[in-house]
């Protein structure tokens, strides 16, 4: 049986296969959506241990499936992966540092999807301001806030950006080293 349940949504049968394949065998089913109000739908009956969310879709945009998820308190927890071949138009109506999910740009390697899943269950267990919880009241007028700041929070997302970045490093070279061959191939 299957430990966790991954959903992907994504209008390219190729892309969701793909996921499919990537993933360590055995470890999660994996659910597929062909749109966003189908990928919606199985967020709030099947409640995924992880979205993967392509931002672009017919019926209902990812943008739109996002903003549903992030208006839930429940569903805003679950680990998400915004999936996108063109980071702008991501970066249009989501500001960067992505904070609480994770974003992989397509085409990925598999190192990358790994990476990007462990990541985005990293950044989920991080405290969220706009997240209240019963241990944390959002303070009246005449309480004083509490100190929130957290250090390890901190830590925890700076780790986050690090593989992150290392991730984006490691795709970089990935191209150098094929548009290096590519060009000894042409001179040849």
């Amino acid at each position: 049986m299957a430990g966790r349940k991954i959903l992907v949504i994504d209008d390219s049968k190729v892309i969701r296969v793909r996921v499919r394949e990537m993933l360590p065998p055995g470890n999660f089913e994996v659910l597929e959506a062909k749109d966003g109000k189908e990928g919606l739908e199985f967020v709030q009956r099947e409640k995924p241990s992880l979205i993967m969310l392509d931002f672009l879709l017919p019926k209902l945009s990812g943008w739109d499936v996002f903003r549903q998820i992030q208006a839930d308190e429940t569903l805003r927890r679950i680990p998400l992966v915004l999936m996108s071949g063109r980071k702008e138009e991501v970066t249009e109506k989501i500001s960067e540092p992505f904070q609480y999910f994770e974003f992989i740009e397509k085409p990925f390697e598999k190192k990358q999807l790994i990476d990007a899943i462990k990541s985005a269950f990293q950044k989920a267990t991080l405290p969220r301001p706009d997240l209240v919880t019963e241990k944390e009241p959002i303070p009246t007028p005449t309480q004083a806030p509490a100190a929130t700041h957290d250090p390890s929070a901190d830590m925890a997302a700076m780790k986050a950006q690090m593989a992150k970045m290392q991730a984006e490093i490691e795709g970089l070279k990935k191209q150098v080293l094929q548009i290096k061959t590519y060009i000894q191939k042409k001179l040849k």
